[in-house]
């Protein structure tokens, strides 16, 4: 997973080469373009930091953040592109999907010991990892397949016993932080909403997607999931409130040294947020019709169609492939489990933030729409 290069405004000022800004603090964001990532940056920056940014691609330039390019599944490419770099608190936010569970043990376990590696012996105090739901709910392979915990998901739950890239993260920074000596947090989210392109895991984008191709084409805008998920009770993340869950839990000492997870607070039914969306949209909506009618499905081949409306409407990014990710929402709204989250123990430790899940959304399409990613 090669990370992309290039220098923002303010390189050499408020976030020079490795240097703190204001508040005396240097954060390095891994995986700083990704949806997680991109809010931590935006976050971070709004309280003075100053950020180090890791990137397939260098995002806006801006006062207080520098992108900086590295292999992160080469330890020699880390220790050199961090060698001159001293962070005082790392945020890893990016993963590597591969075709089975046991490469992506392989590869996403590397790239964190690697990249703390490449740290050791510098002034990290504090470390927060970005996992998922999967913690409870199994790798890809294995999804939702076996026995799972009861819903609300609690942070004190056992492992499962399966293999799970997730719980070999943990350990690797479990390992690394008992022999360098700073702080941690692990960060549970659910289905994260949020700004970015050409990420593997982007609900929100997807299905700003699909109702812009059902309202083209005429076309009722399709739920395209299981009953058990139309019915059923769910949450989801917001990437502001995870970036600012993150900021949290790496600066108060009661949060140090612990796992939590993060959703947004509400809990609602597709069957109640689908008309919703479909209303922002200007499209006629079908909810649950006996079977699950996957995007793959129903939105294969319509990579011309969205050019043709980018070219239209002069949108920023014309190919398709780099705004939905078809296979994650169908696996997302597919399931035949319900998936509650539990957030005591963040509230518990003093965080009390909140996001409602339909302005989440409503905020994000204003955003793209903003931005020219949908018309």
């Amino acid at each position: 997973m090669t990370i992309g290069s290039g220098t923002a405004a303010g390189a050499g000022s408020a976030a020079g080469a490795g240097s703190a800004a204001g508040n005396g603090r240097t954060a390095l964001v891994v995986g700083a373009t990704g949806i997680a990532g991109s809010a931590l940056v935006d976050t971070l920056v709004g309280e003075g930091w100053a950020v180090l940014a890791l990137s397939r691609r260098p995002g806006a330039e801006r006062p207080g953040v520098r992108w900086l390019s590295a292999d992160l599944t080469s330890a020699s490419s880390l220790a050199a592109v961090l060698g001159p770099e001293n962070p005082s608190h790392v945020y890893f936010t990016a993963w590597s999907r591969r075709a089975t569970e046991e490469e992506n043990i392989a590869v996403n376990a590397g790239m964190v010991r690697d990249l703390l590696g490449a740290l050791q012996g510098k002034d990290v105090s504090h470390v927060a990892l970005m996992t998922g739901l999967k913690h409870y709910l199994g790798p890809f392979e294995a999804y939702a397949a076996g026995e799972m915990p009861d819903t609300p998901f609690h942070e004190e739950e056992p492992r499962l016993p399966v293999p799970n890239f997730y719980y070999a993260q943990e350990d690797e920074l479990w390992a690394a932080a008992a022999g360098q000596g700073f702080t941690w947090s692990v960060h549970r989210a659910h289905t994260v909403i949020g700004h970015a392109v050409g990420n593997a895991m982007n609900m929100g984008l997807t299905l700003a997607a699909q109702a812009t191709l059902c309202r083209d084409s005429g076309e009722p805008f399709v739920f395209p999931g299981s009953e058990t998920q139309w019915n059923g009770l769910t949450d989801m993340t917001d990437a502001g409130l995870l970036a600012e869950h993150m900021l949290w839990a790496s600066t108060t000492p009661e949060a140090a040294n612990q796992a939590f997870n993060i959703v947004n607070g509400d809990v609602f039914r597709w069957r109640w947020m689908w008309p919703k969306l479909a209303a922002y949209f200007g499209v006629e909506w079908e909810g649950y019709q006996g079977e699950p009618r996957p995007l793959e499905q129903s939105m294969a081949g319509r990579g011309d169609q969205w050019r043709q409306l980018a070219a239209h409407h002069n949108l920023s990014e014309p190919e398709l492939g780099r705004v939905a990710s078809w296979w994650h929402t169908d696996g997302d709204l597919g399931r035949g489990i319900e998936v509650v989250t539990d957030m005591g123990k963040s509230r518990d430790a003093g965080f009390m933030g909140y996001r409602r899940t339909l302005d989440a959304f409503t905020s994000l399409f204003d955003r793209y729409r903003a931005d020219n990613l949908i018309p």
